[in-house]
């Protein structure tokens, strides 16, 4: 039998009443607004949607569908649009859908494909709420997508911003403050399992996405892998303790906010690009480090903590002392007597080389591309997973490989040329100029280059059969807030 909870004059699932406090606690939903429920015919999703339908009298808000084919399975992804679209007819609601390439998006851009679905997903929810058509946009982000987001950007490096994980309500630009068009997350509380057995009780159906369980995507595999092993192992609670973790990050990251923005007109120039390192000292650590970060995103620029701790590392300097540093985008930072100067590098010079050391099997973040470099081990009979043009030999290459930008008089043999050519040649025929051309990445062992982004691999340095260890070398972009 369902548990239903009496509300005013009708009854409501329990579920449904936290998701209500949820809602109030955060302000995300209010009488009046025109609310496009996300669903993509998975069972998060479908259960947002059956959730607010039995909300929406309580709360007073006119409620629609939205979907994003994103062409990434074929018949699988129309079945889905179908799925939705059928949605939308049993309970008589508008619907809002959109399609785009995504694997023609993810290779022009050099994104990942998971960074390029949400790219061109969030950019339809903003035609949509920018058009007027709606006033929220609610996504089926849940607990454990809360606690996933927390342990990957843990292991990748985060400061108390990244430790807050997804936020309820996500705001678009240029909102009124009093009702802004945004994206909300109503079941931020709400744990998948909770869902589906929620669903189970309706006999509502809904739709498996296969690509879910697709091991080479480190979500799947901290979802399917990291957090049961953690679970079972450590803490039975960890996905409540991270989705608490990024709570009370969330509220210091409030605090921090208000606390920079009274005191950073008072030591940057935005337009001098002048930073008062003179008076920065006098300040705490932790505030010096984000005025720094602030300063320099205020030009657009998202900083690393080795580029925040070279920006303070000038300011320590002795008095009347010189020094630079580079950040990201090929800009440059300089001191000079007191202050500290911001300036586009290419205004001053051609953009630096750079070079990493890359373990196999390993990682390293490359800033100067914003992308993270990976070289996976892959033994033989996992290898068909992977794209076999991008496979290497391991016995052909050393125990560290090296990432960096391409050099002239680099050569790479591409699969069926009749001989090596030069990289200078291959990109021109890209159509690839200025700072994108010259930091492009290349990977090298020893004296020879490997890979080159958007090109397969060597046909000579290809695993020569099925039973042996291969080396996939992968680019992630950093993820976009």
């Amino acid at each position: 039998m369902i548990p239903v909870t009496r509300m005013y004059h009708y009854p409501v699932h329990s579920l449904a009443q936290r998701v209500l406090v949820y809602t109030r606690e955060h302000t995300l939903l209010k009488a009046g607004d025109r609310v496009g429920v996300a669903v993509s015919g998975g069972a998060d999703s479908v259960a947002l949607l059956r959730l607010l339908l039995e909300l929406r009298g309580e709360i007073g808000m006119v409620l629609s569908l939205v979907h994003f084919n994103h062409q990434l399975r074929g018949a699988d992804s129309d079945q889905d649009e179908e799925f939705v679209a059928q949605l939308a007819r049993q309970y008589k609601l508008e619907l809002h859908r959109d399609r785009g390439d995504v694997a023609g998006f993810a290779a022009g851009r050099h994104l990942s494909l998971e960074a390029a679905a949400r790219k061109m997903r969030y950019e339809f929810f903003r035609r949509l709420l920018s058009g007027k058509s709606l006033d929220r946009i609610a996504t089926a982000h849940t607990l454990d997508d809360q606690a996933e987001t927390v342990l990957l950007r843990v292991t990748r490096g985060a400061g108390s911003r990244g430790l807050a994980g997804i936020y309820p309500q996500l705001s678009l630009p240029g909102s009124q403050l009093s009702a802004p068009l945004a994206i909300v997350r109503p079941l931020l509380n709400v744990r998948r399992r909770d869902l589906e057995a929620y669903l189970a009780e309706l006999g509502q159906a809904w739709r498996e996405d296969s690509s879910n369980r697709d091991l080479r995507h480190a979500r799947n595999r901290v979802r399917h892998g990291i957090l049961p092993r953690l679970e079972r192992n450590l803490n039975p609670r960890v996905c409540e303790a991270l989705a608490e973790t990024a709570e009370i990050a969330r509220a210091e990251e409030d605090y921090w906010e208000q606390e920079v923005a009274r005191v950073l007109p008072e030591l940057w120039n935005t337009g001098l690009r002048v930073l008062d390192f003179s008076r920065l000292q006098n300040l705490p650590l932790a505030l010096r480090r984000r005025i720094a970060r602030a300063a320099a995103e205020s030009l657009g620029l998202r900083l690393e903590f080795r580029h925040v701790e070279e920006i303070l590392a000038l300011a320590s300097c002795q008095t009347n002392a010189t020094g630079s540093g580079m950040l990201p985008k090929g800009w440059l930072v300089s001191r000079r007597n007191n202050e500290l100067h911001f300036e586009p590098a290419s205004s001053l010079a051609a953009p630096a080389d750079y070079e990493y050391r890359l373990p196999v099997a390993g990682a390293i973040d490359i800033p100067e591309v914003r992308s993270r470099f990976e070289a996976v081990l892959v033994s033989g009979n996992a290898a068909g997973g992977y794209n076999p043009e991008q496979l290497l030999n391991r016995v052909l290459l050393g125990e560290e490989l090296i990432v960096r930008n391409w050099r002239a008089g680099d050569r790479f043999w591409p699969p069926h040329a009749k001989e090596p050519k030069k990289i200078k040649e291959l990109l021109q025929e890209r159509h690839l100029t200025g700072t994108e051309r010259k930091h492009w990445p290349v990977v090298a062992s020893a004296s020879e280059v490997v890979w080159v982004r958007g090109f397969a691999v060597p046909a000579r340095l290809r695993p020569r059969d099925e039973t042996g260890t291969a080396v996939a070398i992968r680019e992630i972009p950093f993820d976009v807030p």
